[in-house]
């Protein structure tokens, strides 16, 4: 693919985390502006190059960095409704104050093909066993400027710390819906199969109807979908299940139609970009129907990533130290059995790229942290494609970390796609450059970069926003 090299404009700096950069026109203002959600709960907005609170919530948010700064809670996804300038309305989605648990399992979790039973673990105690409640409200900006809120329409129990998701808030163009995603609850290799366990919200792409009122304004604590109370099941719809670890999903429009994006964050091999265009959405109640019959439920058209048993388009393995050298390692497959009941329902990426790259062309990265597509005319060389983030280039130890800029472009024959860095020659000097989020305007003509120069929610203050140019 061409090289392309673009310029990084700083929009704001010495900000805590980005975590979350959408764009949005406020009421009353005829200009569209960027919004960008921070890790530890504050929201600002950009009006005329300067910086303005929207919203601040920290005190709401789960206290951050307790095992050493690095944390991956905290504010999780920010949505404004499609009529958002008329009605106010907005999403947040963030690990709520005061819930914190000791976690489901006391050690740390790698499988062992060699002993079935760390194949087969479930998650027990889950009232007292967990990690943290995450929770998705409704909030409206009222006349006089003050966003207040409305009403929770979840709260979801996870038993890790980790894989929460980030950007996980975003309207569907084709439904009108709130799309949540969720990640498989934490830990690595998903212990408890939650993503493919069709009862478990976690490890799913969830449609919610915002718009049907259930009268339930604070749902309870749950971590399956069959324990929520029948007028919230009704407003949810699955879209997607098989899901590691997700930075959102965004949309493409394609003549009358959209095409999907979504990047799952891969385990210990690679990076995945999944597309997809046509898909069927399952009613939750029609999902806990068949499984109090004990009946297969037709899933043609459910969107599958394929996870646990599969990262990307790689059966899932782990390493292990080979007994006869140990100067080397090798990958054994950990979920044979899940890999091939799962090989023809799953989807293929667009595109996978490795931890450990070996090819010379391109580069090693460590997490997939943003993917959007570009519909922009003023960098012509990606028109039309679909740009995305990696946390961190994996290379030299001893230097700063970087982030990676690249982009891709749509593929409908369902085979794996090429893709290229795209190369930016921004003077970080010698600080770390960590990329943690990545926006667009709501046209998709202009995308932000957000960069944060820690790896710690608890080094504050340390974030600059850029626009692509």
């Amino acid at each position: 693919m061409k090289k392309v090299k673009v310029g990084l404009q700083p929009i704001v700096s010495k900000i805590n985390l980005p975590t979350v950069l959408k764009s949005t026109i406020l009421p009353g203002d005829y200009t569209e502006s960027l919004v960008i959600a921070t890790q530890v709960g504050e929201i600002y907005y950009i009006r005329n190059e300067e910086i303005r609170t929207f919203l601040d919530i920290r005190s709401q948010i789960i206290e951050l960095g307790s095992n050493g700064g690095y944390d991956e809670r905290g504010l999780l996804g920010l949505a404004f409704h499609p009529d958002f300038y008329y009605n106010g309305l907005f999403y947040l989605h963030y690990s709520a104050a005061d819930t914190q648990g000791p976690g489901a399992l006391s050690n740390s979790f790698e499988p062992n093909p060699c002993d079935p039973g760390t194949l087969n673990l479930s998650w027990k105690n889950r009232e007292t066993q967990y990690d943290h409640v995450n929770t998705v409200e409704e909030w409206m900006l009222q006349s006089n400027g003050q966003p207040r809120k409305r009403r929770t329409l979840l709260n979801v129990r996870r038993p890790f710390s980790n894989h929460n998701g980030v950007n996980s808030l975003n309207f569907s163009p084709e439904t009108g819906k709130l799309v949540l995603t969720t990640g498989d609850g934490g830990s690595g290799y998903d212990p408890f199969n939650l993503s493919q366990d069709d009862m478990e919200i976690a490890g799913k792409i969830i449609e919610i109807d915002v718009v049907m009122q259930t009268s339930i304004d604070n749902p309870p604590i749950v971590s399956r979908f069959d324990e929520l109370p029948t007028p919230i099941q009704e407003t949810l719809t699955v879209m997607a299940k098989g899901v590691r670890n997700i930075s959102g999903i965004s949309y493409q429009r394609f003549y009358n139609q959209y095409i999907k994006y979504a990047g799952n964050v891969g385990q210990d091999l690679v990076e995945s970009i999944f597309s997809f265009v046509d898909y069927t959405s399952i009613p939750v109640t029609q999902l806990i129907q068949a499984s109090l019959m004990g009946s297969e439920l037709d899933q043609e058209g459910l969107v599958n990533f394929g996870w646990r048993a599969w990262e990307g388009a790689f059966l899932t393995s782990f390493i292990s130290d080979c007994s006869d050298n140990q100067s080397l390692d090798e990958k054994t497959i950990a979920y044979y059995k899940e890999a091939v009941k799962t090989s023809v329902k799953r989807i293929q990426p667009l595109i996978s790229y490795f931890h450990q790259e070996p090819r010379p062309d391109k580069f090693g990265g460590t997490a997939l942290t943003g993917v959007q597509p570009y519909m922009g005319n003023k960098i012509p060389d990606l028109t039309g494609s679909v740009v995305f983030t990696d946390l961190a280039r994996k290379g030299d130890s001893e230097s700063p970390a970087r982030g990676v800029l690249a982009y891709t472009r749509a593929r409908l024959d369902g085979k794996l796609n090429d893709f290229s860095e795209i190369h930016t020659d921004y003077p970080f000097g010698s600080q770390s450059a960590y990329y943690v989020s990545l926006g667009t305007t709501i046209d998709q003509t202009r995308h932000y970069l957000g960069v944060y120069r820690s790896m710690k929610v608890t080094d504050y203050n340390l974030g600059t926003v850029f626009e692509i140019v």
